[in-house]
């Protein structure tokens, strides 16, 4: 018997903390960045070439802090991003995260005192 599909939690119990320390590992905000379209994706088409372990560790991560859903179809496990909930929640924040790219300090940020 397949086991049960993990809860979602609901977008009024999505937790700031959570959700910036799921969004702050480079492997889950690569993922988050390929699902931006809104678009629901199977999960080979996301996530990057890592150990099973690894995967299974970060969908989790995304899925138990409310960046994700996942949807299991026969053997194939679909992604969508909660851009809704996020966005109800956090306005804005998704799009700022997404904006962002990882970068070397430009001269300007250099000058401002810390």
């Amino acid at each position: 018997m397949p086991a049960a599909d993990p809860s979602h939690p609901a977008a009024d119990r999505l937790d700031l903390v959570d959700v910036l320390a799921a969004l702050g590992h480079p492997v889950r905000l690569e993922i988050v960045r390929r699902l931006a379209s809104g678009e629901e994706a199977c999960c080979g088409e996301v996530v990057p070439d890592l150990p099973r372990s690894s995967v299974t560790h970060h969908l989790r991560t995304l899925r138990e802090s409310g960046v994700i859903r996942r949807r299991p179809q026969g053997r194939r496990l679909y992604l969508a991003l909660r851009r809704d909930d996020l966005e109800l929640r956090f306005p804005g924040l998704l799009e700022l995260v997404l904006a962002c790219r990882s970068r070397p300090l430009d001269s300007e940020c250099d000058e401002q005192p810390l």
